[in-house]
């Protein structure tokens, strides 16, 4: 197997979980093939590199193999490597989410139950 589709890779190597959602990732901007954006029809060879864009999470990958078909994740883990720079930048992007998330002074958000009634008892005087 010489090419596969970049859509149906990203299905085959479980980072979307249907090949329309792999679709939409694409046409999005969310992919790009060595620095490049790309279609979902695009041809993608062993050795190409891959940035992913998921959620807060930005991988790259470079391809070692190719499938056209999806298997189970033990076999869909050796198509590709994520790089160790990647890696350690997702990681420490999540230290620095959790650690602001804990920061976040309280009262911020949702109201709480207590502070709902409040509100209600002052905006509604009647009720």
């Amino acid at each position: 197997m010489a090419n596969v589709r970049i859509d149906k890779w990203l299905w085959a190597a479980r980072f979307y979980k249907t090949r329309s959602l792999a679709c939409d990732a694409i046409k999005g901007g969310k992919v790009s093939v060595n620095g490049q954006r790309s279609k979902p029809s695009r041809e993608l060879s062993v050795g190409d590199q891959l940035v992913l864009r998921q959620g807060y999470d930005e991988k790259t990958i470079i391809v070692f193999a190719l499938s056209d078909q999806r298997g189970p994740a033990s076999i869909a883990q050796q198509l590709y490597q994520e790089t160790p720079e990647s890696h350690q930048k997702r990681e420490k992007e999540q230290v620095l989410r959790q650690l602001a998330a804990v920061q976040r002074p309280h009262g911020e958000g949702r109201p709480t139950k207590r502070s709902r009634r409040l509100i209600h008892r002052f905006t509604r005087p009647g009720s």
